[in-house]
């Protein structure tokens, strides 16, 4: 490529970097683009980085579609005018946190002088905490919004911003929306106030560490089963990221002592040097942890991304084998174990609910009917079941939720999604089954005998840059317009379009309108009940695709040979849609 194939508004923009007020660091790498890096160029600066699913993300570097100390200004700068337009007259206080990334310290630091240039209150940690802690400080220091530093369980050459507003959930419309419209408005570095105020700016220690792991011990259930099974082997590892202090000390705060850690990865680094890819969602984020495990004789191995909000797990199975559940087994085990607890302690609320998202296995609504418990299904990303917690405050009781991709939460007292307490209340969960003759292992096949296997599976396809932004668009318009007629040999009988709220009964040829916000996602439903799911990350370069197959009750007497026939069912699937 050269420099006259690119597009000339996206040479204007990269143009205005190499001048003032930019500075001589960032004006040299543009300039180096310009005259010898062409593609590079064009992907630097070609879009800007937005909010999605997660806040802004991006890999870090020089331009507006890269993470630097001015995209992450002008996010700042736009939310602290939003920030004054929605709280006028009020003392405005925001919380701030960072995880184990490159860069967060800075990018921290960038946050702290303009919030504080513009005359707000910022609450910074003195150190990397995970990202649940920061929604619980948000509530906790009655601030009105709050920052995290991170790229979650991205490669090492991401790092990220989320905003949070007064309630501690990620923000949702209109907040989401007006936030862009004012970091646009921002227009220009120039307009960003980086004078910092030392005097408005605020160090959080310890007392939020201990109000927190206080607030997590609340949630548990069986409190005297847990110090009675003290001795339960648990590897823990936290892939090198915030959760390395603070989930062995939630765990022992719940009475478990036999904390096993894997100290390659206890060491925080934010090149993450023991796996490819810090995600708890990947066998082999695992993998030496499950050693430990098989050294050590552990029952339970749980593993948490760098910000400390997903958590994947393996569990031994009756040969004494260490397997890997996914996100939907994890979470169909947390509120099986929790709705089942309250209904026999006598304290299930007559309006307590769940929430799910609408790519989460419906074995949660099972379960939940079982106990007489409200769903909601909501779009994806935990944003959403924050709002739901939120928008029923004080008239129904939210116990607990989910989603696939390995984040939960027991209890309201933050609003994001928290692998601590779902550390602990996984082992919790398994004490429970010891305490009662079973593994964790064999508490799930009792859950598919009652109410029927259910097998997840997902498929995730990479699309980087512009010409991928494209061909995933292309991808999404031709499943919305011409959807295939069958998969795997069963007619496709209905389809969902989020993006244009319809519901369609493809036989009937009745459409209905969705009852959610307008979302880029498509599912298609055949004959059988199987659900696939068709949507892009909103956080990452990619589209993916959700399989959910479901055997009734009455096949569920051998589940693990089901669970296989479903496997091969999803192989099948993924054939016919040439994936």
């Amino acid at each position: 490529m050269s420099l006259q194939n690119i597009d000339p508004e996206i040479l204007r923009k990269a143009k205005s970097w190499t001048l003032a007020p930019y500075d001589a660091e960032t004006r040299a790498a543009v300039i180096e683009m310009i005259e010898h890096k062409p593609e590079e160029l064009e992907e630097c600066f070609y879009t800007s980085l937005e909010f999605g699913t997660g806040g802004l993300r991006g890999i870090m570097g020089h331009g507006t579609n890269r993470m630097n100390k001015y995209t992450v200004g002008m996010a700042t700068q736009g939310l602290a005018n939003y920030l004054k337009k929605s709280f006028p007259e009020q003392e405005i206080r925001v919380a701030v946190a960072y995880d184990c990334r490159h860069n967060n310290t800075l990018f921290a630091g960038v946050v702290a002088d303009v919030l504080s240039a513009n005359g707000i209150h910022t609450y910074v940690f003195d150190a990397l905490r995970p990202t649940p802690e920061l929604s619980f400080a948000i509530r906790q220091l009655q601030c009105q919004s709050g920052i995290m530093i991170t790229a979650s369980h991205n490669p090492k050459e991401y790092n990220g911003y989320k905003v949070y507003w007064n309630d501690g959930g990620q923000l949702v419309p209109p907040h989401d929306k007006n936030v862009i419209k004012e970091v646009q408005a921002v227009g220009s570095a120039a307009n960003i106030l980086f004078e910092t105020r030392p005097e408005l700016i605020h160090p959080i220690g310890s007392a939020i560490d201990e109000a927190y792991i206080a607030a997590l011990k609340a949630q548990s259930l069986n409190p005297a089963l847990n110090k009675k099974h003290s001795s339960l082997g648990i590897v823990f590892t936290p892939i090198h990221g915030t959760a390395v202090k603070l989930a062995p000390m939630a765990l022992k705060a719940f009475g478990f002592e036999n904390i096993i850690n894997v100290p390659e990865q206890d060491v925080v680094s934010g090149d993450f040097p023991t796996v490819h890819s810090p995600n708890p969602e990947e066998a082999a984020a695992l993998e030496m942890a499950i050693q430990k495990a098989e050294e050590s004789g552990a029952e339970l191995v749980m593993a948490t991304d760098p910000d400390a909000d997903r958590v994947g797990i393996a569990l031994r199975n009756p040969e004494g084998k260490m397997i890997l559940l996914n996100g939907n087994q994890t979470a169909a085990l947390l509120i099986y174990y929790v709705l089942r607890m309250h209904s026999e302690k006598g304290s299930l609320p007559e309006n307590a609910f769940i929430v799910k998202t609408i790519v989460t296995t419906d074995l949660l609504n099972d379960i939940a009917r079982e106990y007489g418990v409200e769903v909601m299904d909501v779009l994806t990303g935990f944003k959403y079941i924050a709002e739901a917690i939120r928008l029923n405050e004080g008239q129904k009781t939210f116990l607990g939720g989910g989603e696939e991709s390995y984040g939960y939460l027991i209890g309201d007292y933050v609003r994001d999604k928290d692998a601590i307490i779902s550390c602990c209340m996984i082992a919790e969960t398994a004490a429970w089954a010891k305490e009662n003759g079973m593994s964790l292992y064999e508490l799930l096949m009792d859950i598919y005998r009652q109410f029927g296997v259910y097998y997840e599976g997902l498929l995730s396809i990479t699309k980087k840059g512009k010409k991928g932004a494209e061909e995933i668009a292309e991808m999404m318009r031709q499943f919305r317009e011409s959807p295939p007629a069958s998969i795997a040999g069963e007619a496709v009988i209905r389809l969902m379009d989020y993006q244009h709220s319809k519901d369609i009964r493809i036989r009937e040829e009745v459409s209905s309108a969705i009852p959610l916000p307008k979302s880029n996602v498509i599912q298609l439903f055949t004959e059988s009940g199987s659900k696939i799911t068709v949507r892009p990350s909103g956080t990452e370069p990619k589209v993916k695709f959700y399989f959910a197959l479901k055997a009734g009750k009455n096949s569920a007497a051998h589940p693990e040979e089901i669970l296989q026939e479903l496997k091969n069912s999803i192989s099948r699937i993924k054939e016919d849609l040439r994936l």
